[in-house]
């Protein structure tokens, strides 16, 4: 009988969920049973991914950001009692679904209260640094407390100094065992023709995604190149428009995302870490625009144009010509790195 591994990715956005898709692979080669773990547009994406497995409605956190980006922090200190309740409610939910799903193991992305004491609990984050500006101290502390209810913690990024995720998954002192496992993609580097000059990737939480989405339609009506759009929309069926030069998607599965990014000149999106992995493991050039007053995209953005790999600016200060600036940065690159699952996995078959 397989052993089954619980697979909880956090529903903020895609990309907790898409980087749970190369670890679900892993486990299904390596003889494991997983059973995903999710809610909301996460869910959906992963039960296209993988229809034969099972998967289980987790309680939502219900997360949305501000409208402007000064009042981020704001909104997320206002929610918080609702997510520490969601995070009750969460932990009660794992705990039936161990005890009746013969769960043998727990791989948690971000999802704070998806964890047990009666079976190894893995928590995926590269924040070890949660910046939150002024309440970098505060915020950091809480989630390091949270992290200390697993057994260990697994960042997706390499320890050297040559990494993606700069200060956000590097400190000094850390008490929990920590394995730095390497970038993490679903996608492999094939050198296909380009046949699009530019790709818009969009996703995140509302209303910001919107936002950006009715900014780039209004500026890239001037574009003379062709252009694919994937809104990021997960819905029931995929659909697709043309309009002149524009072919728009509301979502990609994980193929034809692959295809169309190895086929795409220039990607253009937001600078959450799932997406600037991806785009490493395809040696893509980009331009960033990070989510207004998320301080971990921010940081990211600034850091990846101050090595002079990606060039980005504010939402709010976005217009076409902005994407000439490419030219002289040089893109983002694959680390060589192969991630030993078979190693990582043994924390599940000691019982």
């Amino acid at each position: 009988m397989k052993k089954r591994i619980l697979v909880a990715p956090l529903n903020w956005g895609l990309g907790h969920a898409t980087r749970s898709i190369p670890i679900i692979y892993e486990l299904i080669k390596y003889g494991f049973e997983p059973i995903i773990a999710s809610d909301g547009v996460a869910l959906t994406l992963l039960q296209k991914e993988f229809p034969k497995l099972s998967s289980i409605e987790l309680p939502s956190y219900n997360i949305t950001y501000a409208k402007k980006g000064k009042h981020f922090k704001l909104k997320l200190i206002k929610d918080s009692p609702k997510l520490i309740q969601a995070i009750k409610a969460e932990k009660k939910v794992t705990k039936f679904i161990v005890e009746t799903h013969g769960i043998k193991g727990i791989i948690s992305d971000n999802r704070l209260g998806v964890y047990s004491k009666k079976v190894p609990s893995v928590f995926i984050t590269h924040q070890l640094n949660v910046l939150t500006g002024s309440t970098t101290w505060l915020s950091t502390k809480m989630h390091q407390k949270i992290i200390k209810k697993f057994n260990v913690c697994w960042v997706p990024d390499t320890e050297e100094d040559i990494n993606l995720s700069g200060k956000l998954g590097h400190i000094n002192n850390f008490e929990i065992p920590t394995e730095y496992i390497g970038p993490l993609s679903r996608f492999e580097n094939k050198h296909l023709n380009i046949e699009n000059d530019l790709m818009v990737l969009l996703s995140g939480p509302e209303p910001q995604r919107t936002l950006l989405e009715d900014i780039l339609f209004s500026e890239l009506k001037n574009y003379t190149g062709k252009v694919v759009f994937v809104k990021g929309t997960m819905e029931k069926e995929q659909t697709i428009q043309i309009k002149g030069n524009m072919t728009i998607y509301n979502f990609m599965t994980s193929n034809l995302l692959e295809k169309t990014i190895n086929q795409s000149k220039l990607i253009l999106s937001r600078s959450g870490y799932t997406t600037i992995m991806d785009l490493a493991k395809l040696n893509k050039k980009a331009f960033f625009i990070p989510t207004p007053g998320q301080f971990e995209q921010e940081y990211l953005a600034k850091r990846l144009t101050d090595l002079e790999l990606v060039p980005s600016c504010n939402q709010k200060d976005f217009t076409l010509d902005k994407l000439k600036n490419t030219a002289g940065f040089k893109g983002l690159k694959a680390f060589d790195y192969n991630v030993n699952f078979k190693k990582l996995f043994n924390l599940f078959e000691c019982e």
